[in-house]
């Protein structure tokens, strides 16, 4: 039999409060599990809160537990249904006897105060508290109820944004440790590095402890977001974690309304990068109403629940459902898991251990979050790579993320990676010499690997522009500060498929001014004018020779920030150019149809397995998604070969018509979601 971590595909978690052991119905939610046909529970054990009598006396037990051992209850249960079990941990923060016992296992500010979290302390990672208390935990759980394997939800201490000046940081850090954030000090920067080495020696250490004390399967495995940025500010290494775990627990629970579903099928992909495509990623998803605001004990609208789950599916993770506490009066949100959980158990086979087919690679780096980003990831980093996510989603054009210049990719796009290191621009290099087109934007290549300005872009000679050291500034738009009523010139038709009948694209961002070496620019800025009175709107200077787009022969330079533009505002004719640069006759699928779609294609064995995931869903609100909105006909065409479809969400079979290489069927209806399988 495979171990747990390769076969358990559907998980479930209640996770308890307080008052739960005085009204926990263990045969309620026994029947859920197998209503939702789950294969996994994740069970409260210990941490902030004891669910069972613990021998560490200073480990908090919960308020209503007295002498009853809960999570061991719901533990037997599980393994009689022979479900896999983890025992949860949360384990950075403790109770005042705790603090009052050991005040050297705390973190604490420059001043000698500890760091709280309401009325709880917060525990130093480099610290006895994660060396020898939380380890000891470990093993009693181990010893007592033999859990598959453990995990933790917050497992990694203190943010970037809170440095602890401890007995224990300052001897171990081996230097002074730096007085703030400040991203020009040396100190914080190794201080960085060094933090991140912290979590992974935690990950490490509490691994060394499990598997000594349940055998070499009894994985203990800390739970991660999916969002690049919010990793980093935890200091969590996703590419050195990930060569640590053959299962990913992935806490990402609800949609963001400025990164939208497809965030979810994104996470997945960028993760899938790393851990390879054979590795499992259950994803903890709120039935609760999470979101802004959150409502702990509501129940999240089925709609938003649904499709984040499916474009979930749709990126390679797999269903795990979330409750807070035990009981409910809004009982809604136990009908939410039923349809989603048995829908991925009857196709299971065709939803892991497949082989993504994309012709374009989207390149990230953490270390350029970290030190090109600094104070402002969000909008120097995470914009811009949301701007190509959403560009190709829109373009229906198969995409993978990726943090190595591979080159399997027909086209490469380094969405302003400020931060890459002269390995990482000698093999960007290569790609290119070796046939591979490039489209570079923004700072990329700009600074070196501690987030130091160089002199001009390592990739300079590449992409045939130079820096000029300076940077025209977005400001804002409105009817009387109009700096930013600015627009784009077309020089070359070349790049303007889909702009008959205008020169002129709306602009209104930040622009690197660069000098191009040789080749004309495909697109020239045009400054700012008057928006109002609209006596004044005219061009007072209608033509520019500032280069806002560089094209080379296997290489595109743009030094609008087009992509950080269209993740702010979605305007259509930002969206079609960023698809315009990497277009390419190699792609492999094609989609008509009027409507949103997020397209992912895989290959498994002879079939080729296509996700289509409807995005065009509460488009003119905001907030939680309440309704689902059909869409279609559509008609798809896959580079492949076959003579049969399959709908999996329809239920039905197609025939298919193949020609030069290609297989077209008809996709009648999305209400949420299809999968089609082509063999």
């Amino acid at each position: 039999m495979k171990p747990w971590y390769q076969r358990t595909l559907r998980w479930a978690q209640t996770n308890l409060t307080e008052k739960d052991p005085v009204r926990y119905d263990a045969e309620w939610w026994r029947d859920h599990w197998r209503r939702t046909k789950v294969q996994g529970v994740i069970v409260n054990a210990g941490g902030i809160v004891a669910y069972y009598p613990s021998e560490f006396e200073l480990q908090h037990r919960a308020e209503f537990l007295g002498d009853r051992d809960l999570y061991g209850e719901i533990v037997e249960l599980a393994q009689q249904d022979g479900l896999t079990v983890l025992a949860r941990m949360d384990s950075n923060r403790a109770h005042q006897p705790l603090y009052d016992a050991h005040p050297d296992w705390f973190a604490v500010d420059a001043d000698g105060n500890p760091h709280r979290a309401g009325t709880l302390y917060v525990a130093c990672v480099t610290g006895p508290y994660y060396e020898d208390f939380l380890t000891g935990i470990l093993e009693e759980i181990i010893e007592r109820s033999a859990p598959d394997g453990i995990t933790d939800n917050s497992w990694s201490g203190l943010g970037r944004d809170s440095i602890c000046y401890c007995p224990n940081c300052r001897d171990s850090f081996g230097q002074e440790l730096p007085t703030g954030v400040d991203w020009a000090d040396p100190a914080y920067r190794q201080w960085i590095r060094w933090s991140y080495e912290r979590r992974l020696a935690v990950w490490d250490l509490n691994n060394e402890v499990t598997r000594r004390a349940g055998g070499p399967d009894c994985l203990w495995i800390g739970m991660n977001g999916g969002d690049l940025v919010a990793q980093s500010k935890r200091l969590r290494d996703d590419v050195e974690i990930c060569k640590r775990t053959p299962i990913f627990m992935l806490d990402s629970q609800w949609r963001h309304e400025e990164s939208g579903f497809q965030a979810n099928a994104d996470s997945g992909k960028r993760l899938h990068g790393l851990l390879g495509w054979d590795t499992l990623i259950p994803e903890s998803t709120a039935m609760y109403d999470a979101g802004t605001p959150t409502f702990r004990l509501g129940s999240k609208p089925e709609p938003e629940a649904r499709m984040w789950a499916v474009e979930g599916f749709a990126g390679g993770i797999q269903p795990w459902w979330h409750h807070i506490g035990s009981v409910h009066e809004d009982r809604r949100q136990y009908a939410t898991a039923e349809p989603l959980f048995g829908w991925h158990a009857a196709h299971e086979t065709y939803l892991v251990d497949r082989e993504p087919v994309a012709t374009v690679g989207l390149l990230w780096s953490q270390r350029s979050v970290d030190f090109h980003g600094k104070d402002s990831p969000e909008t120097t980093s995470q914009l811009p790579y949301r701007g190509w996510v959403d560009a190709l989603v829109r373009a229906r054009i198969p995409y993978l993320p990726t943090h190595e210049v591979d080159s399997r990719f027909a086209v490469l796009v380094v969405p302003n990676v400020g931060v890459l290191t002269d390995v990482q621009c000698e093999a960007l290099t290569a790609y290119v010499e070796g046939g591979g087109r490039l489209v570079v934007t923004g700072e990329s290549s700009l600074y070196d690997e501690w987030g130091d300005r160089r002199d001009d872009f390592a990739l300079a000679e590449l992409l045939g522009v130079r820096h000029q050291g300076k940077r025209l500034e977005a400001g804002k738009v409105d009817w009387e500060t109009y700096d930013a009523h600015t627009y784009l010139r077309i020089e070359d038709r070349a790049i303007a498929d889909g702009f008959d009948g205008t020169d002129l694209l709306p602009f209104g961002g930040q622009l690197e001014l660069v000098e191009a070496a040789a080749t004309a620019a495909a697109l020239t800025y045009v400054p700012p004018f008057p928006i109002y009175p609209p006596e004044l709107s005219w061009m007072a200077e209608p033509r520019s020779d500032i280069p806002a787009l560089v094209v080379g022969e296997r290489t595109v330079y743009l030094a609008a920030d087009l992509d950080r533009q269209y993740a702010l505002h979605h305007h259509p004719d930002h969206g079609r150019l960023l698809a315009n640069l990497v277009r390419h006759d190699g792609i492999p699928l094609q989609v008509e149809g009027t409507g949103v779609l997020d397209c992912q294609l895989y290959k498994k064995g002879d079939a080729h397995i296509l996700h289509l995931v409807n995005l065009d869903q509460g488009g003119a609100w905001r907030g939680r998604l309440e309704e689902l909105t059909p869409v279609g006909p559509f008609t798809v065409r896959v580079r492949a070969g076959g003579n049969r479809a399959r709908f999996l969400v329809a239920g039905v079979e197609a025939e298919v018509t193949e020609q030069d290489g290609w297989i077209t069927v008809g996709v009648d209806r999305i209400t949420d979601h299809e999968v089609v399988v082509l063999s």
